[in-house]
């Protein structure tokens, strides 16, 4: 972290996302491993190998080497790429890779057992994955942490910025679920993905535009970097965000209206013939 952190508190900043990232990487692998063992390597493709070590990748890059620290030190619009990539592309990649079996072979039977028959465990999932309490969740943490003195205190402060970023991936978790629907839960219809997907860029839109048409700097903690003006990079913050929030929430509408297209142009080609 910047100011006041030193080279101390930097090591284990990077060490607990690697951490995170490989007990990620072994519950997934494991998860393959017992689907491939149960003769059913067609639900534990390259396909899903690729898209959560895509996911994870994205994650890990935006937390620990050059981007992190220059979205520590330098720019807001790379700090914003940060956040974009640990709280929309990383979750969104990780929970398409889990879709079916894949999720409930994510936890060893000894961890997920005990978790399936708390009642408590089960009533805090089923409230956090209704759709009106996750975003209200995502839109709460978006607008929180981008008040300017909680965006600044955040940089100043290690353990806060972490929490920050939990924040981040848990919200961004919540959501996702809600979009790809790995289990099948069918907490929403189709229509209703497609209404959260609008929602989400709608919220976002929000900061996207006060980011981008106020021509005074919001965030004290940042003044330039690499001729680029405070101004300017609080703008290209703003861009960041409606670019990424258009590129996944965009293909994720695309996909879930894909079989409605393509069931209307089988319609039309039977009429015509």
């Amino acid at each position: 972290m910047s100011g006041p952190a030193n080279a101390g508190s930097r090591h284990n900043h990077d060490v607990v996302p690697l951490l995170a990232a490989v007990v990620a990487a072994l519950l997934f692998a494991q998860a393959v491993a017992r689907l491939r063992r149960r003769g059913r390597p067609d639900l534990a493709g390259w396909d899903r190998i690729g898209l959560f070590a895509a996911g994870l990748g994205v994650s890990v890059f935006a937390l620990v080497g050059p981007l992190d620290r220059i979205a520590d030190d330098k720019l807001l619009s790379a700090h914003m790429g940060q956040h974009v990539l640990i709280g929309d592309l990383g979750p969104a990649l990780m929970v398409t890779a889990l879709r079916g079996p894949l999720l409930v072979f994510l936890l060893p039977a000894p961890i997920l057992a005990p978790l399936a028959r708390s009642q408590r465990v089960r009533a805090a999932l089923s409230t956090l994955l209704r759709p009106r309490v996750a975003f209200g969740l995502w839109a709460a943490n978006l607008a929180i942490w981008h008040v300017p003195y909680l965006y600044d205190l955040a940089l100043r402060h290690q353990d806060l910025h972490d929490f920050e970023h939990v924040c981040w991936t848990f919200c961004g978790i919540l959501v996702w679920t809600l979009l790809v629907d790995p289990g099948s839960h069918r907490r929403l219809s189709v229509g209703g993905r497609v209404a959260l997907a609008a929602a989400l860029f709608a919220a976002g839109q929000v900061l996207t535009d006060v980011l981008v048409f106020t021509f005074t700097p919001l965030y004290p903690f940042y003044h330039g970097a690499y001729g680029i003006s405070a101004v300017t990079d609080q703008q290209l913050s703003g861009i960041v965000m409606m670019v990424e929030q258009l590129a996944t929430l965009a293909t994720c509408v695309a996909l879930l209206l894909r079989p409605r297209w393509r069931r209307a142009r089988a319609g039309r080609l039977a009429a015509a013939t």
